[in-house]
């Protein structure tokens, strides 16, 4: 079912105050202390350094996120899940017919340069 879209905002107040970043996972682990079924990702952001997301992509086997390139946002605070601190929000989209939450990483069209801010 479609849903209304909300207001127009200017980049200015909205993305323009994100700092979203492209990184590469190096670490996929399963995060038992989460209160859903999630994977605790270490993210290579370049020069950014690595940070830690807790996030809802286990639909993937970990295998398929090692090495993907991902879509973080850097400058949201950091947010308690279960016994870990994530520290970057990894950006996905719901997929289909999965449990509320459950999602898929938004990846580059093709291989780009690590830390690369997203506009």
């Amino acid at each position: 079912m479609a849903t209304e879209l909300k207001t127009t905002v200017t980049y200015e107040d909205t993305l323009g105050r994100l700092d979203i970043r492209l990184g590469r996972v190096v670490e996929v682990e399963v995060e038992p202390s989460a209160p859903k079924a999630s994977y605790r990702l270490t993210v290579d952001f370049g020069k950014y350094g690595r940070r830690v997301s807790v996030g809802r992509f286990t639909g993937h086997p970990p295998g398929e996120l090692l090495g993907r390139q991902v879509v973080g946002v850097l400058n949201f605070e950091p947010r308690q899940i279960g016994d870990v601190t994530s520290e970057v929000l990894i950006l996905g989209v719901q997929v289909p017919g999965a449990a509320s939450g459950e999602a898929t990483v938004l990846t580059p069209a093709r291989e780009a340069r690590l830390g690369g801010k997203v506009f």
